[in-house]
């Protein structure tokens, strides 16, 4: 896997947070960082996949049921 370097600006409090937050648990912060970032487009990824499963027509209870009784 290639390592690529990310700059950004953020809060320095939000830096420092994350800062102790690495040093106390002993954890690496671009491991952190890069956990984070991971979670949260999988996190988005959910979101867009809900949004869709949701305009989905519902089935009524009884075809459930029945499909279920057949896979036996």
């Amino acid at each position: 896997m290639e390592l690529v370097q990310l700059a950004t600006r953020i809060d320095g409090r939000v830096k420092k947070a994350v800062e102790d937050l690495c040093r106390t648990r002993g954890l690496k912060m671009n491991r952190f960082i890069e956990d984070a970032l991971i979670d949260k487009l999988e996190e988005l990824q959910d979101i867009d996949d809900l949004r869709k499963i949701r305009c989905e027509p519902a089935r009524p209870l009884e075809d459930v049921l029945r499909d279920l009784e057949h896979d036996d």
